[in-house]
């Protein structure tokens, strides 16, 4: 059982949760598929859960590498940037693009996954291994999934339109890279 501690294996602890993270990003997508948002958002929320367990393991265990680093912003674009575009999409937009304005949609959804990938990859290049900054400069894509799913919320209330949603998709798309500190936890 060495190997789990053996920060030269790609199958160390930290990235054997982390690769739990994709999984649980995997079933959220199935569910989506299938319209099963309560059990979507539960795998969702797994995948945060184990997001949150993977980098606490790599520090303490001295596992972090450039292969980890990598595969968490996988999993990170997996399960906080495809994951909740794709529930918004199936939960609020999904038959309903027709009545709504097209280029608005197609530009929102776009727009949300490419600043979700150029936030990450930033993260990325600007990450060194082992070391935690204080701050985020701009709004980590796990805590942007959050802010959409609190969205999603809001529109089952009545209180937002299906419009309103994709306005506030674009608003958090920009904060993903905007230069607004956030404090690492």
């Amino acid at each position: 059982m060495t190997f789990l501690f053996n920060k030269n294996n790609h199958f160390n602890l930290a990235n054997i949760v982390t690769f739990f993270n994709i999984t649980a990003g995997i079933f959220a997508i199935y569910f989506i598929t299938h319209q099963e948002f309560f059990a979507a958002a539960l795998f969702a929320w797994l995948a945060g859960g184990f997001d949150i367990i993977d980098g606490k393991i790599a520090r303490k265990y001295n596992l972090s590498t450039e292969f980890g680093i990598q595969l968490d912003s996988y999993a990170d674009f997996l399960s906080f940037v495809i994951v909740p575009t794709m529930y918004i999409y199936f939960a609020v937009i999904d038959t309903k693009e027709l009545e709504l304005n097209t280029v608005l949609v197609i530009f929102a959804f776009v727009y949300y996954v490419i600043s979700g990938l150029r936030r990450l990859i930033q993260f990325n290049i600007n990450s060194n291994e082992g070391e935690v900054s204080k701050y985020f400069t701009g709004v980590p894509t796990p805590l942007g999934a959050i802010l959409l799913w609190l969205t999603y919320l809001v529109y089952l209330t009545g209180f937002i339109s299906e419009t309103i949603v994709l306005i506030l998709m674009i608003i958090i798309g920009f904060l993903l890279n905007s230069k607004i500190k956030i404090p690492h936890p």
